[in-house]
């Protein structure tokens, strides 16, 4: 019987599902049970051609097997585990199944259930990050270029605390996230293209290939190469869990930087603020009771999954613990690593969809800015005077800015009316003079550094 999609208890199944269907088909083909057992099925096509390779059995066993192994249902298999309360043995009986009694002893030959499931696991994650889940990231990087490079010159004002700081531009505001995001692909990729496979047999020893070959590790050497992996140097019954750990952490750090964006984008939505926006169709609805709201939902969205999925990594470090050369204690808890993999997908897809047509408001970034610029020159003034011999300039300059809190008067203005600094002031060159007047010039190079930073991760990430 056909189930229902909104009978589905994960939201990842349903309500996730129904908002980007295009990207969680794509994701179904690597993260999915069905994709699972036809990657353990393949690793088990891969150990017969290896067997055949290494002279163990003749080449067209090889062939039926694999053939076999591609026309494995997993209705075929999960039936089968109902008898033998064991996965893998379950997918080997339905392979031989399907083959020749010349061919049925090379199934699954010396190999024990681990090496299949590591080896496709490692398989599955490599995929998915290279076919799916790095191009929506790079797909993402360049937008984020592309606004950085639009808004190099945008003064903003910078922030930290909360508080306004001196300025910035919103193109260098971006280009943090465009710097962040492409060490987090380079991490990502790194990791993928580390993870390992095995075929080491029941603890890792090569007890069982070794009554065939002599050299038992170039026996798996060839079987993984014909998978496009490689063994560590050391395994017991599993594979060393640190290579998928990286890979989830990378998985993981990277949920942050796209979290840390939404909350800032977020944030320059606030009522207050208003220097970015959403864009709002024309049958959109904000509240339920407040006819007028527009709320950030998509990037509340992104910080949300985030606080969902990244705690998860403390399943992944327990999951490391695993008693001598082998325990269960993961057969449950490693099944759902995937579904970090899916999360982080949804958010890029959700952030790409949102930024393209993410509205930024120069005129409110000026109006913000102006607000404050009379106190902006403070940092400039006190490190100019401290440059020209004042013995306290950090001090002389603070107290005039509680004399611009208390009204009277700009700090520049102020500055100049006072005899104590006029020794000082009077060295400042004409350049000098020009950024205290004018705190809108006083952006360092931001501008230059966007650009730069978005140069660079194009050339790094070949956009």
């Amino acid at each position: 019987m056909q189930r229902d999609l909104f009978d589905s208890i994960s939201p990842l199944d349903h309500r996730y599902y129904t908002s980007s269907p295009e990207l969680f088909e794509r994701l179904a083909s690597y993260l999915s049970e069905s994709a699972t057992i036809r990657y353990q099925a393949r690793v088990e096509a891969a150990l017969v051609r290896g067997l055949s390779r290494m002279g163990i059995c003749p080449p067209h066993v090889a062939d039926e097997v694999e053939r076999a192994c591609a026309a494995v249902r997993p209705e075929e298999v999960y039936a089968e585990e109902e008898k033998t309360r064991h996965n893998i043995r379950a997918l080997v009986n339905v392979i031989r199944s399907k083959v020749s009694d010349e061919a049925k002893p090379f199934v699954h030959f010396t190999a024990t259930s681990v090496d299949i499931i590591d080896t496709a696991r490692a398989l599955q994650l490599k995929d998915v990050a290279f076919d799916v889940v790095i191009p929506l990231l790079k797909d993402l990087v360049r937008l984020l270029i592309a606004i950085a490079r639009r808004e190099a010159y945008t003064v903003q004002a910078g922030r930290t605390h909360g508080q306004h700081a001196v300025p910035i531009t919103f193109g260098f505001a971006l280009a943090e996230y465009v710097s962040r995001l492409g060490n987090r692909i380079e991490a990502l990729e790194q990791a993928a293209r580390n993870l390992k496979g095995k075929m080491a047999g029941a603890v890792g020893a090569y007890n069982a290939s070794h009554l065939f070959f002599d050299d038992p590790r170039a026996f798996e050497a060839e079987v993984l190469g014909l998978l496009g992996l490689s063994a560590a140097d050391h395994a017991t019954q599993i594979v060393q869990p640190e290579f998928v750990v990286d890979y989830m952490h990378a998985v993981a750090s990277t949920f942050g930087v796209l979290a840390n964006l939404a909350d800032d984008v977020r944030h320059l939505q606030r009522t207050e603020i208003g220097e970015v926006g959403e864009s709002f169709e024309k049958d959109q609805v904000g509240s339920s009771t407040m006819p007028h709201k527009r709320n950030p939902w998509n990037f509340e969205h992104v910080k949300s999954l985030w606080k969902v999925f990244v705690p998860r990594m403390m399943t992944l470090y327990m999951d490391q613990i695993s008693e001598h050369q082998r325990d269960l204690t993961n057969s449950a808890s490693g099944r759902f690593a995937v579904e970090m993999v899916a999360g982080l997908s949804c958010a890029a897809d959700r952030l790409i969809r949102v930024t393209r047509k993410l509205v930024v408001d120069p005129e409110r970034m000026q109006q913000n800015f102006a607000s404050t610029a009379g106190y902006v020159i403070a940092e400039p003034l006190y490190i100019l005077l401290a440059a020209h011999g004042h013995p306290d300039a950090h001090e002389a300059v603070r107290k005039l800015t509680l004399r611009v809190e208390a009204g009277e008067g700009d700090l520049w203005e102020l500055a100049m009316a006072s005899e104590e600094l006029a020794p000082y002031l009077e060295r400042f060159s004409e350049s000098q003079r020009a950024i205290l007047k004018d705190p809108a010039k006083y952006t360092g190079i931001a501008a230059q550094r966007a650009l730069a930073v978005c140069d660079e991760w194009e050339r790094r990430l070949n956009l």
